[in-house]
């Protein structure tokens, strides 16, 4: 679909920006979203790209979000941008208001101000089938970002004598006391936070506090020493699971873990470290805390338990300690937690709801039970995850590296292609019916070191055999010269969503390729890359968006020094997601010292106008599983790109 950006002082048309209908057909799956630019004549709004699209948007409760009003200094002037929410009406117009004086009437959600300063406030008021609903008002972030302060924790000596401090990292958004905002959950993570190969190493415990984005924290919880701190072993979600508006964490506990009000879950006295300071036995627990008080609320037998480590494929516990976590709305109405183990042998997962009081089990998936063993899903497992209503029945699959789950806890397809380290689940090429997977492949022996397959049946549809273990890999729409995204990979070649090789070389900037995440940043359609700015000596990365204009050397079109990356090679930011104004993503990065998150949102004006992506239930649940292992961008449930 051909969608032209809407009209400013001017009469909704026919044909235009229809903010319901949009919601609805974004949510389903096979919607195509291709955006142009500006047209004289208006393109018509298709219906729906199926029934269900509707019924959909309908049962999936969005958060209830405010405008998210963000000013920032711009080319020009200072830009304004505001959301579109997935349930306003289709002639849903907007009033900006700059100290009080009416500046502009538009349908769009964004405005560059020549006429402002940097102490200039302004105010966004919706008008909704004629009323003028009251406003909200926002400060200009006169150094074009927010920084949010952070209290830093008290670093430790481990048992064996090595001293530790904290830095700040992974961060996952939710509204956590109902006030229409997020809230940001932050990771703090010890100085010798290790990869669970690593069994020599003891570690700090993994820390984690929630702040208002003035700086405000509202708790902290710490996971205790019985709970090893690494990547895969402390993934956490934050969602609004018993949907009374204020989203709750669910984490993996174990004996010692506390709350934030001082509550020890478990044994206080007990520890589980063994001689080299793995932890391979012991209790464990999935506890869920109230997201406004850091309270404990609930805490289970966390499953899948670890049973004997033997039974994942090694006795030091390298297998068994791989774990990760997502939301899915696997009932089509509800969001659920789905905690796992197991990536490289064995497989499991399991589901909980919870629905205000209590965890409840609603299935396990293991690739060891009678139902699944001889059927290719173990050795399928990746470093991350994806969750996406893939077979359009209104309910949510797991896409769990070269297999899926179906929403009831069996097993969809596995591809038999084996563990790799990256995947990307969207409608990627619009030509096809439905959702693509881009999967790359660890095994040299498989079949194709990256591949694309039909999400809905794990059917390869193209792929290159390379006979390395490719670590890297992704897809994203760069340009409007082919049709689709573009996939590349450390395998090698830049990729339509058809197959067709567009260069031996991948995207790169001075000297290094770049794929390690991506983001809507400027004011098209196409997606840029988000990377950092590596220094192997330093031991440390710098944020950059770089762009691709149809040449291998990408151009920087913005970059910060002090923002400083995680994750190693990595180069994660603490998350990217869009948290406020209008569709684009925002970014968080931490500074050197981790006393404070910096928020960056975008200064590029856009013709454009979309619901924030936050109401896509494809998205929204990416950017809960973010965090989880080796972190990927979230995708949308449609094609959202260019033609």
């Amino acid at each position: 679909m051909s969608l032209t950006p809407p009209a400013t002082h001017r009469r909704p048309r026919r044909g235009r920006l229809l903010a319901a209908a949009l919601a609805a057909l974004l949510v389903g799956t096979g919607g195509s979203l291709a955006l142009d630019r500006f047209a004289d004549a208006a393109d018509t709004l298709p219906a729906p790209a199926n029934k269900a699209t509707k019924a959909l948007a309908a049962a999936r409760v969005a958060e209830r979000l405010d405008r998210g009003l963000v000013a920032v200094p711009a080319d020009g002037g200072t830009l304004i941008t505001w959301r579109m929410l997935g349930d306003d009406p289709e002639g849903v117009s907007f009033k900006l208001y700059r100290g009080g004086k009416l500046i502009e009437e538009t349908q769009k959600t964004n405005y560059l101000d020549t006429g402002g300063n940097t102490s200039s406030t302004y105010e966004i008021r919706a008008t909704v089938n004629g009323t003028e609903r009251p406003g909200e008002k926002a400060r200009v972030w006169w150094s074009g970002r927010l920084d949010i302060p952070l209290q830093k924790p008290v670093g430790g000596t481990t048992r064996d004598g090595v001293a530790y401090t904290y830095s700040a990292n992974d961060t996952s958004p939710g509204d956590l006391d109902g006030d229409g905002q997020y809230e940001l959950v932050v990771k703090w993570v010890p100085s010798n936070a290790t990869d669970v190969a690593n069994s020599g190493t003891c570690t700090g415990p993994t820390v984690y506090d929630a702040y208002k984005l003035n700086g405000k924290r509202l708790w902290r919880i710490n996971l205790g020493t019985n709970v090893r701190s690494g990547s895969h072993y402390d993934s956490f979600q934050v969602f609004d699971y018993d949907r009374d508006g204020k989203a709750e964490m669910a984490v993996r506990t174990s004996d010692g873990s506390k709350d934030a009000a001082g509550t020890v879950i478990g044994d206080r006295n007990a520890s589980h470290l063994s001689n080299n300071c793995a932890v391979i036995s012991g209790a464990e627990y999935l506890s869920v805390f109230n997201g406004a008080s850091g309270r404990v609320m609930d805490s289970v037998p966390f499953e899948p338990a670890r049973g004997s480590v033997a039974d994942w494929g090694d006795t030091w516990g390298n297998r068994e300690g791989r774990l990760l976590s997502a939301t899915a709305y696997l009932d089509g109405t509800k969001p659920s937690m789905v905690f796992t183990r197991g990536i490289y042998a064995r497989t499991a997962l399991a589901a909980y709801d919870w629905n205000g009081s209590d965890l409840t089990r609603r299935w396990k998936f293991d690739s060891n039970s009678s139902a699944n063993r001889g059927k290719g899903y173990d050795q399928q497992g990746n470093h991350n995850l994806a969750v996406a209503d893939v077979d359009g029945d209104g309910k949510d699959e797991i896409m769990y590296g070269a297999m899926a789950v179906d929403d009831n806890g069996s097993g969809l397809w596995t591809t038999k292609l084996g563990h790799g380290d990256a995947l990307h689940v969207g409608d990627l090429n619009p030509a096809r019916p439905g959702l693509e997977s881009f999967n790359v492949h660890e095994h040299k022996d498989s079949a194709y070191g990256f591949e694309m397959h039909d999400a809905k049946t794990g059917q390869v549809l193209w792929g290159q055999k390379t006979g390395t273990d490719v670590g890297r890999g992704i897809c994203a729409d760069l340009t409007r010269q082919y049709a689709g995204a573009e996939c590349w990979s450390s395998g090698g070649g830049l990729y339509t969503a058809a197959g067709e090789k567009i260069s031996d070389g991948v995207p790169a900037f001075g000297g290094g390729a770049s794929y390690n995440s991506v983001i809507w940043w400027d004011g098209d359609a196409n997606r840029e890359l988000l990377d950092h700015r590596w220094s192997g000596s330093a031991r440390s990365g710098y944020g950059q968006v770089l762009k691709y204009d149809g040449d291998s050397e990408l151009s920087r079109i913005w970059h910060d020094q002090d923002a400083k990356s995680n994750n190693w090679t990595k180069g994660s930011p603490a998350l990217s997601a869009d948290l406020l104004g209008d569709w684009r993503e925002e970014m968080i990065w931490r500074n050197a010292d981790s006393t404070a998150l910096r928020l960056y949102s975008t200064p590029h004006p856009t013709e454009y106008r979309l619901p924030t992506l936050m109401h896509d239930p494809v998205y929204r649940t990416g950017v809960a599983w973010q965090n989880t292992g080796y972190n990927q961008p979230p995708q949308v449930s449609y094609y959202l790109g260019t033609k």
